[in-house]
C-alpha cells in the first residue's frame, strides 16, 4: 500500500525522524490557511506547494513549486489542484491531483551550505536481509546516479540477529562526508528511519532528498513509503491511509473478489492460478509473439463465481485480442474451473475473443470433457507449447 508524501512524513515523525513540516490542503483557500498557520508556527515566509500523487518526479511535471507570498500560494495551488500531472512514473494520461502539501521552506540562509542526500531502506532480495541504500547525490534520479557514478552508491546490510548497530549509523554519516553536529544528527536520523521502517512492516522507505540544513539539522524533505499489505492485520490504523483514487479501479474491483490482478499494456488476457505459473504463462505469451494484457492469479480456491468475475475483468480491456486460461489443479479441481468457464461464457454472453484453455492436474480429464461437450468456441489444449502455438495462431 503506497502512502502520500504527507502521510509518510507523519509516520516518520511519529518515530522521531525530523521532517519538513507541512499541512495538506484540498482547495486554494485551505492552502492559504495552511501557509498562514505554518508562518505562525515556524516563521517561514516562503512555502513549497507539492502535488500529492503516488508518483515520483513530480517537480519535472510542474507538481512542485515555490511560492514567495500568500497570493502565490493561492494561485499555484489553484493551478496544481485538479491538474493531470504527468511524470516519468505515470502513464501518458497522468494522475489527477486532489490534494497539495503546503510545506515550510527549509533552504534558509545560515552559517554553512545545505547538502542533499539520497537514502532508502528496503529488502535485499538476493541476501534476504534489510539494507540501507544511500548516496551523497540526493535530489537526483538515483537510477541515473547508479548508472553513471555507481561508486557514489553505498549500501549497509542489517543482520537480523543483531539489528542496526550504532557503528553502522556512524558509518553512513562518515561515508556522506559529514562532521560535527551534522554527523551526530545523521546517526540519529538513520537509526530513527530504520526503526520506522522495521516497526511499520514496510517494504520501502525512500527519502530523496535527505537535507542537511545550513544550521546542520538533518531532515526528510520528501518521503516515499510503501506498507506491506500482508502486514496490515497488525496495523489496522494504517488501512485508513489508503487512497483508492490513486489506484486502478479495475484492480480495486478485482481485489474485492479475492483476485490478484495487475493491468499491463498487452493484447492477451491471462487467467491463471498461482503467481509462479502466472509469470510462466506471461513468458509463454511473449515467446508466442504476443504481449500479456494482465497478471491475474485467481488463487488456489477458484470457484465458478470467481472465474466468471475474472473473465468480466479481463474483458473490460478493449485491447485484449485473446484469453489464455492456464490452471494447474492441485488444491483447486480442474472440473470446477471448467464449469466456471462454461458458466461465465453463457452468463456474460458473446465473448468475441478467442479463448484458449489449458487445465492440468486434479480432474483434468473431466474438465476437458466438460469444455469439449459444452458446444462453446473454446480451444482446449494440454501442453504449454500447444497453448503458445494457439496464441500465435489467433494473433496472426
Amino acid at each position: 500500500m503506497n502512502l502520500h508524501e504527507y502521510q509518510g512524513k507523519e509516520l516518520l515523525n511519529s518515530f522521531g525522524v525530523r521532517i519538513q513540516r507541512g499541512i495538506v490542503a484540498s482547495t486554494p483557500e485551505e492552502a492559504v490557511a495552511a501557509a498562514e498557520k505554518l508562518n505562525e508556527e515556524t516563521g517561514t515566509s516562503w512555502w513549497v506547494v507539492k502535488a500529492q500523487v503516488h508518483a515520483g518526479g513530480r517537480g519535472k511535471g510542474g507538481g512542485v513549486r515555490l511560492s514567495k507570498s500568500l497570493d502565490e500560494v493561492r494561485s499555484v495551488s489553484d493551478d496544481i489542484l485538479g491538474m493531470q500531472l504527468v511524470t516519468p512514473q505515470t502513464s501518458a494520461e497522468g494522475k489527477t491531483v486532489h490534494q497539495v502539501l503546503i510545506a515550510e521552506d527549509v533552504y534558509y540562509p545560515g552559517e554553512s551550505e545545505t547538502s542533499e542526500f539520497y537514502m532508502s531502506v528496503l529488502l535485499n532480495r538476493s541476501t534476504g536481509r534489510n539494507m540501507i541504500m544511500y548516496s551523497s547525490e540526493g535530489g537526483m534520479d538515483i537510477e541515473l546516479v547508479a548508472e553513471e557514478t555507481p561508486h557514489l552508491i553505498f549500501t549497509e546490510e542489517i543482520d537480523p540477529k543483531v539489528g542496526l548497530t550504532g557503528f553502522q549509523c556512524r558509518k553512513v554519516a562518515f561515508n556522506l562526508g559529514l562532521t560535527g553536529t551534522a554527523f551526530k544528527e545523521m546517526t540519529k536520523f538513520v537509526y530513527a528511519l530504520y526503526t520506522a521502517y522495521d516497526k511499520t512492516d514496510s517494504s520501502l522507505f525512500e527519502i530523496n532528498p535527505v537535507l542537511k540544513t545550513s544550521d546542520d539539522k538533518i531532515m526528510a524533505v520528501d518521503s516515499k513509503v510503501t506498507i506491506d499489505d500482508n502486514s496490515l492485520f497488525r496495523h489496522k490504523d494504517y488501512v485508513e491511509l489508503r487512497d483508492k483514487r490513486e489506484e486502478d479501479p479495475i484492480e480495486i474491483e478485482a481485489g474485492e473478489y479475492g483476485l490478484n490482478f495487475v493491468k499491463l499494456d498487452g493484447n492477451v488476457g491471462c487467467l491463471v492460478n498461482g503467481a509462479g505459473l502466472a509469470m510462466a504463462t506471461m513468458d509463454i505469451i511473449k515467446m508466442a509473439g504476443g504481449n500479456p494484457a494482465n497478471f491475474l492469479d485467481v488463487g488456489g480456491t477458484a470457484d465458478a463465481k470467481r472465474v466468471e468475475q475474472a473473465f468480466r475483468i479481463i474483458l473490460k480491456d478493449p485491447e485484449v485480442k485473446a484469453i489464455l486460461v492456464n490452471i494447474f489443479g492441485g488444491i483447486v479441481r480442474c472440473d470446477r474451473v471448467a464449469q466456471g468457464i462454461v458458466d461465465a461464457y453463457k452468463n456474460i454472453g458473446d465473448i468475441n475473443v478467442p479463448l484458449i484453455v489449458r487445465l492440468q492436474g486434479t480432474n483434468a480429464e473431466e474438465a476437458k470433457r466438460l469444455i469439449d461437450e459444452s458446444g462453446l468456441q473454446v480451444e482446449s489444449v494440454i501442453l504449454l507449447q500447444e497453448a503458445a502455438d494457439k496464441v500465435a495462431e489467433v494473433l496472426s
